[in-house]
């Protein structure tokens, strides 16, 4: 039990809302693995919050463009958000998303791109902008979307100046028809998207291992009832299909009217646009996705320097 760290039992206890005590166990019982204990913790109807990711923001913006057939995203980072709201930081952020459709996805590459008028390549561009912003930045990451025939669309949530903001969406609708009612859909799928959170587009498309986990973890849960193999089975199933309406995007419920499916929804849209339509992908950024910050303990810091001091 003395292996198991502080800092592991707080980490499970803010991802699923369950108490100190059986956080502590979960761990424990699974030697310290952190999926496991958050499936242990699922088995025994004790997570409160098994979806709750626990991911600090990053401060900066997500920037997004579209040109037709063509879109890109990127994340550049500061350290506060204060600079975000800096002139010179959202056109370098405006110029990097922009040399960003070019670079196929690859963020080293782009790093690499010539800077418009300086004679520096982006990354030293970035690092120029430190000296002269005061604070450190990062160029993060970057994506690109395209479809053959029709448009990708844009949406960015939380806007600190154009095409730049908190999160930014990219969808692609593929499509001969009307390109300009094609976008309008794709905008309020994206606006879709930064509400709802969807994991991947398809049923097809749904990580085989996570499905797994939770395949077993609803099987556990079912066994728990003692009813007959042929109908643990069935529930299983079940709790499956609910997963995938959670986390497909071509399986939720469209926010704006909460009634028809995403699908048919995009089915539907033929008829006004004036041919078939297909969603073909989407990307979604969330300033700070995924990167942890240092926090501080107050109460601890103090007794700390107490301790010292004495």
């Amino acid at each position: 039990m003395s292996d198991i760290s502080a800092a592991s039992i707080k980490q499970l206890r803010e991802t699923t809302g369950a108490g100190m005590l059986d956080c502590r166990k979960a761990l424990t019982e699974n030697a310290g693995n952190m999926e496991a204990a958050i499936d242990w913790l699922r088995k025994k109807g004790l997570s409160a919050a098994a979806k709750k990711s626990g991911r600090v923001a990053a401060e900066g913006v997500v920037a997004a463009i579209t040109t037709g057939t063509k879109g890109a995203v990127v994340e550049l980072n500061s350290e506060t958000d204060f600079v975000s709201r800096n002139e010179q930081f959202q056109q370098l952020a405006k110029n990097i998303v922009t040399l960003a459709i070019n670079a196929g996805g690859d963020v080293e590459k782009l790093k690499t791109a010539a800077y418009p008028g300086t004679g520096r390549n982006v990354g030293d561009e970035v690092i120029q902008a430190v000296g002269v912003i005061g604070e450190n930045l990062n160029l993060r990451r970057t994506a690109v979307l395209s479809v053959n025939k029709g448009v990708v669309a844009s949406y960015v949530h939380n806007a600190v100046a154009p095409g730049m903001g908190k999160i930014a969406i990219l969808v692609g609708i593929e499509s001969e028809g009307d390109a300009a009612k094609a976008e309008a859909l794709g905008k309020q799928i994206a606006m879709h998207i930064a509400a709802t959170r969807p994991e991947a587009l398809s049923t097809a498309d749904v990580d085989s291992a996570k499905l797994d986990r939770e395949r077993a973890v609803y099987r556990e849960q079912a066994q728990a009832s003692g009813k007959p193999a042929d109908v643990i089975e069935k529930m299983v199933d079940g709790r499956v299909r609910k997963y995938y309406e959670e986390v497909v995007l071509l399986e939720q419920l469209f926010v704006i009217d909460g009634k028809t499916k995403v699908s048919q929804v995009v089915a539907n849209a033929a008829k006004e646009i004036g041919a078939p339509v297909k969603l073909t992908g989407f990307v979604a950024y969330r300033l700070g996705e995924g990167i942890e910050k240092a926090t501080s303990d107050f109460a601890a810091d103090v007794k700390a320097v107490a301790g010292t001091a004495a």
